[in-house]
């Protein structure tokens, strides 16, 4: 990452509440506190990192606003409600930098369909194809090798990364970003089995992907059996996710990577999956659900549950079931000793009178 930017212009980026100290070095790196070196930015986000402060190179450091440590020779301490965010708004500035946006228009390796409308304002890259009946909002890009099935759509300042694919008849709404590899709309995973084997089910439905989502590299969205497939607005889902068909995603929920969600299963609004979660189909999962990583979710949830574990339990129960799992090894010890004690007694009875 090549970066050069003046004192000034990271605080004209990031708008700090207040400032102490002061550098004169230009910033030309980011990197965490206790690595970070004489011309590079970090931040305290987390407080257990506090401690890299005192020998920290960092020539400025992006604080909490209630911190009272001392910059040292100099450098230069921004002070926030929130350091992470703050450093989100410069990343974002980087990120133009670095990542400039293609110019519109359309690449003349791209293979577009007859009768297909491409906005001045898009841009459609290297090698992409782009099927029968599918469109293009304004300012959407397609990067190299992305694919538009028939029917679909994608509505206005979308971003497809390289490889994304969207299949036949599947809808993106509007500031959606679609990772590199991510498939949405291949076919759920339905048969009909009997004793002569398995018959697929056809899958007639699509993927329907409401505004502001973002979806990972390498994730797959079914489409439905019939109906949509949905995600909601402000969804943001990691890399390696699989959610299956019919499956029905509220609003501003978090999928971390390697979530698996059976089919026909509902997501309440701001449900929070760790990584490696799974959810069996037909459940639903109520509003502010969350559930901890590598959980297995076997039953619905309601609004607000916090579980952990496979099979998953309450967050609390979860924790005091692995305090008393780490004390069973001196349980069998002291049965076996009771054990041992009882046959002696048995063997050696006491004789009365």
């Amino acid at each position: 990452m090549e970066i050069s930017l003046s004192p000034e212009q990271v605080v004209a980026a990031t708008r700090p509440t207040d400032s102490r100290g002061q550098t004169n070095r230009r910033i030309t790196n980011i990197a965490p506190l206790g690595e970070a070196r004489e011309g590079d930015l970090s931040f305290l986000g987390d407080r257990k990192y506090r401690k890299d402060l005192a020998t920290t190179g960092a020539s400025v450091v992006l604080m909490p606003r209630d911190d009272a440590a001392d910059p040292g020779e100099n450098q230069l301490f921004l002070y926030f409600e929130n350091p992470s965010a703050a450093l989100a708004r410069l990343c974002a500035e980087l990120e133009v930098r670095l990542r400039p946006r293609p110019a519109p228009g359309v690449h003349p390796t791209a293979v577009v369909a007859e009768g297909v409308r491409i906005p001045p304002s898009a841009t459609v890259g290297p090698f992409c194809v782009i099927e029968s009946g599918a469109s293009m909002g304004e300012n959407s890009i397609l990067e190299a090798r992305a694919y538009l099935g028939r029917g679909s759509s994608i509505g206005a300042d979308c971003r497809l990364m390289p490889g994304a694919i969207v299949m036949d008849g599947c809808r993106l709404g509007k500031r959606v970003i679609v990772h590199a590899g991510a498939v949405i709309g291949a076919d759920g995973f339905g048969y009909d089995s009997d004793a002569s084997g398995h018959a697929k089910i056809p899958q007639v439905g699509g993927v329907s992907v409401g505004d502001d989502v973002e979806i990972g590299a390498g994730t797959t969205v079914d489409r439905a059996r019939f109906s949509q497939t949905i995600i909601g607005e402000g969804t943001k889902i990691d890399n390696l996710v699989q959610i299956g068909h019919n499956v029905r995603i509220g609003r501003h929920c978090l999928i971390c990577a390697q979530v698996g969600i059976a089919g026909s299963t509902t997501l309440e609004d701001f449900v929070v999956l760790g990584g490696q979660v799974g959810v069996a189909g037909h459940l639903r999962l109520g509003a502010g659900s969350q559930a901890g990583a590598q959980s297995g979710i076997g039953r619905s949830l309601e609004p607000r549950s916090t579980v952990f574990g496979s099979p998953a339990v309450p967050y609390l129960l979860r924790q005091k079931i692995s305090i008393l799992q780490q004390r069973l090894p001196d349980l069998f010890r002291r049965v076996d000793k009771i054990e041992a004690g009882l046959e002696k007694a048995f063997e050696n009875p006491v004789e009365k009178g």
